[in-house]
């Protein structure tokens, strides 16, 4: 059985290896000053990215600042008040549900209620949202796991010395579990910062020549910006160098963001 794990374990590491390798090879004679720095033009043959990087930082950021903390307070709910059995198994039913739903569904939820209904338009307001519930079930489960590793003893100590139920849960419960809720939102980070389908229906554009100025603002976005440089662009074959190299500069944003997100859950860890 050990060797099977390894055996899956080395081909897991060999597709990932390959994968990084074909994008470096083909991306890497794209990247440049201009491409990192310049907004596309000349039916986007010509130019950079960077609408596509602040588009895609403002969305999977954004959807974070929605989704961490109402993930958190539902993770807390659940661990910490919820007191009838069978309304949890129907609440984590639900979630565990909602975590198998395409992405497009999500785009067409959006699409729906925060654009249509609730008229925000096509905008980084409607993306966020999207986002934050897609990526909410991930944040719900990390977040519940890591309240469930905190040693009953904490609570009983805390209690014991007076304090009330919400003060040990803000004082010491969230403290303690708080490296491993960061795991969640740095899987939540990385999916959203690559979604298309959520996205291409609710906050991103083909092309826009101005940056955001509001929440409302559409904006471009790495994965749709690929989608439509290799599906719907105009010369698709003079953009195959900018497809890969836009590819590999959204591979690097979002380990750059996991990075840091990893860097900040260690010092909070050695706090600990």
């Amino acid at each position: 059985m050990f060797g099977m794990f390894k055996a899956a374990s080395g081909i897991n590491g060999l597709a990932l290896l390959t994968i990084c390798g074909f994008l470096f090879y083909y991306g890497l004679p794209a990247i440049s000053w201009e491409f990192l720095t310049e907004a596309p033009r000349n039916s986007m043959t010509e130019g950079g990215i960077w609408p596509c990087i602040v588009g895609t930082f403002l969305l999977a950021f954004g959807s974070m600042l929605v989704a961490f903390p109402l993930g958190v307070a539902s993770a807390i709910y659940l661990n910490e008040y919820a007191t009838n059995p069978k309304v949890g198994r129907i609440i984590r039913l639900g979630i565990n549900n909602l975590a198998g739903v395409p992405s497009v569904v999500f785009g067409l939820f959006g699409l729906a209620f925060f654009v249509t209904f609730l008229q925000m338009g096509v905008s980084i307001m409607a993306g966020v949202l999207t986002l934050g519930a897609l990526t909410l079930p991930v944040i719900i489960g990390t977040a519940e796991e890591a309240l469930r590793s905190v040693p009953n003893t904490y609570r009983e100590a805390s209690l014991g010395l007076g304090a009330t139920k919400w003060q040990t849960i803000s004082k010491v419960v969230l403290p303690a579990a708080l490296p491993g809720m960061l795991t969640g939102a740095i899987l939540g980070l990385s999916r959203a910062a690559g979604e298309t389908a959520a996205i291409m229906f609710t906050a991103a554009v083909f092309y826009t020549p101005k940056m955001p100025n509001s929440v409302f603002s559409d904006v471009m976005a790495l994965p749709y910006h690929v989608y439509v440089l290799a599906t719907a662009g105009t010369e698709i074959e003079k953009t195959r160098h900018l497809q890969y190299g836009t590819s590999l500069v959204l591979v690097a944003l979002v380990l750059g963001m996991n990075l840091v997100a990893i860097w900040l859950r260690a010092r909070l860890q050695k706090k600990l």
